[in-house]
């Protein structure tokens, strides 16, 4: 029952911290592999799967940003998201290998729904930079970088 614990918790912290909603996934991931308890690749894609889900979540809510953008509870700011947007018209999907960067990423995946970039080319890149993201993090947490 620790490792479920130790998984679902890992996966929520993962899927927060690509919501705009202030977690500290990589710490998290650090601490769990340092600890030793579980398997690396399992804690990998565990971090991966949950902040590849929090993008596309955001990916969602830029679709239909329109509707939302507006309200109090929208994750995203109108400047952090014109800034987003900005990055986005000028760079295209390419951009999206940055969803992992701190202040940029998140809003990042939310104006490529905005943008209506399609779903799949979405999910490869994002799954690119996250898992690249982690696979540094577990790196250095390894003394292996």
């Amino acid at each position: 029952m620790p490792d479920l614990a130790a998984y679902a918790g890992l996966f929520a912290i993962a899927f927060a911290a690509a919501t705009l909603i202030p977690a500290q996934s990589e710490i998290a991931l650090a601490s769990l592999l340092v600890a030793g308890q579980q398997p690396v690749v399992l804690l990998l894609a565990v971090a991966s799967l949950g902040n590849i889900a929090g993008s596309a979540l955001n990916w969602g809510l830029g679709r239909g940003v329109a509707r939302f953008r507006d309200r109090r509870w929208f994750p995203v700011s109108v400047q952090a998201l014109a800034r987003a947007e900005g990055w986005y018209r000028r760079w295209g999907r390419w951009s999206l290998l940055l969803s992992w960067a701190p202040v940029i990423g998140d809003p990042l995946t939310v104006a490529a729904g905005v943008l209506k970039e399609p779903f799949l080319p979405f999910l490869a890149l994002v799954a690119l930079a996250k898992v690249g993201r982690y696979l540094v993090v577990a790196a250095v947490a390894l003394g292996l970088a």
